[in-house]
């Protein structure tokens, strides 16, 4: 019998979300009740942890086989996209009543709080297109991000947290004993620096200066000045303590998520790498009503080992670490530190056998978590994983990434990536991985001869 998708009418649900902003102020016009203003975290916050609870959860996969079918359904692509109009409408719209409404202070900060709830999914909105390979949906991805003036997520997420996801150098993979509050600064600003950093390296293989249109970070701050300095323009400059304001909300809903994908997970070190992203490195949850307005992010694992596979076709993988509830509760739950340790640390620990030592662990609780948690004898001094010398690769015309299929031919070289036709594979850096995925490093590319 035919599969079929079980959450296809679903998806729709997630294009109410940018609607909240529409509804907020229609009911405050109609009540004069300043609470509808918050309409938005009231909803993603209150009632949609509320629906993962009520609702069973959904582990339903897509057969193997039925996946690249599936992936070509356009369906699916026009929801994704659908989203941005209404996202940028809302904005507008709340931006026009915070305007020239009669407010007060406290009404301005939550239309503003609601809009940003609604720029945060628009973040997501723009993590899902931004890792696909057309470059129509990675400019829709850009767009996205400039109400959040947070443009640098589409290069530090796909080329810097999807190579060093569960390390210790990853500015966006949480550690054990680290609260949400000392997580965001950390990743907040330690993005920001990776994703120039990663940008100036490209740039500088082609012998070229960072500050120019074409680095990704410059050109998507500007987007977002452009944006801002227009609705100053149109509604004056009252409104730029709320433009920061949502943004501020926006960045910190993505980065909450953040902070519970891979929170104490840690890639073990293997000879002269770290082991490869498998299901076991992120936190999943198959909590029905979040997993359908975050675009099955939630299936988290099957996204890192397989970034350019689209949301409808992610699959459950069952030795991936489970979350007690969906995202949304997980983000409450963060946000107060002892309950969070409570909940979440006794599970890091069982997820490593006992062992909390194999734990991605924050530097300054490391002696307090070692001492809570000591290994047990049976397994101090066991290696986790064996080591193994990769093989060296034959010398080819082409070379390809295992993962997503993009390849690098050596005649046609990568200009973008600042390698001119002509240059050997020998001459590409051992730290360059593929600019698609985002998880294969050069040493796993295979060759075509």
């Amino acid at each position: 019998m035919e599969w079929r998708d079980r959450k296809r009418f679903w998806w729709l649900s997630a294009l109410l979300m940018p609607l909240l902003p529409f509804l907020a102020v229609i009911l405050h016009t109609t009540t004069q009740w300043g609470v509808w203003l918050w309409l938005g975290p009231i909803v993603i916050l209150g009632v949609v942890p509320l629906l993962d609870v009520a609702t069973r959860p959904d582990a339903n996969n897509p057969p193997t086989d039925y996946i690249a079918a599936l992936e070509q359904v356009r369906y699916y692509r026009w929801i994704t996209y659908l989203f941005l109009p209404l996202q940028y409408a809302g904005f507008a719209f709340a931006f026009y009543y915070l305007a020239h409404g009669d407010l007060s202070i406290s009404d301005k900060a939550g239309l503003a709080i609601t809009v940003g709830f609604i720029g945060g999914l628009g973040i997501n909105t723009a993590h899902e297109l931004g890792h696909k390979r057309e470059k129509v949906e990675r400019w829709l991805a850009k767009i996205a991000l400039a109400q959040s003036g947070y443009g640098h997520f589409y290069i530090e997420h796909n080329r810097g947290h999807h190579v060093r996801v569960a390390t210790p150098q990853d500015p966006a993979s949480s550690r054990l004993g680290e609260s949400f509050y000392a997580f965001w600064p950390r990743t907040v600003f330690g993005s920001a620096r990776s994703a120039w950093r990663l940008e100036s390296k490209r740039l500088a293989r082609s012998r070229k200066q960072p500050w120019r249109l074409s680095n990704d970070v410059v050109s998507s701050w500007l987007m977002t000045l452009a944006l801002w300095s227009a609705m100053v323009l149109w509604l004056g400059v009252g409104i730029l303590p709320f433009l920061i304001l949502q943004a501020l909300i926006a960045i910190t809903l993505l980065e909450a998520v953040n902070y519970l994908e891979h929170y104490g997970m840690l890639r073990q070190w293997v000879g002269t790498r770290y082991e490869r992203v498998d299901p076991t490195h992120s936190w999943n949850s198959n909590n029905f009503a979040t997993n359908v307005l975050l675009y099955h992010l939630q299936r988290h694992s099957d996204h890192h080992a397989n970034p350019t596979r689209r949301y409808q076709a992610l699959q459950d993988y069952a030795e991936s670490p489970v979350l007690p509830t969906g995202y949304a509760g997980m983000i409450l739950l963060a946000l107060v530190p002892p309950a969070w340790n409570r909940v979440m640390d006794p599970r890091v620990l069982t997820h490593f056998h006992g062992d909390v030592s194999r734990a991605n662990i924050s530097p300054r609780k490391r002696a307090h978590m070692l001492e809570k948690f000591p290994t047990p004898p049976s397994l101090q001094h066991v290696p986790a994983y064996a080591t193994t010398a990769p093989s060296a690769a034959a010398p080819a015309s082409s070379y390809s990434c295992p993962g997503c299929g993009y390849t690098y031919a050596v005649a046609v070289g990568d200009m973008r990536e600042g390698f001119a036709p002509g240059t050997a594979w020998a001459d590409i850096p051992e730290s360059w991985c593929c600019p698609d995925c985002g998880v294969r490093d050069k040493i796993d590319f295979t060759s075509v001869l």
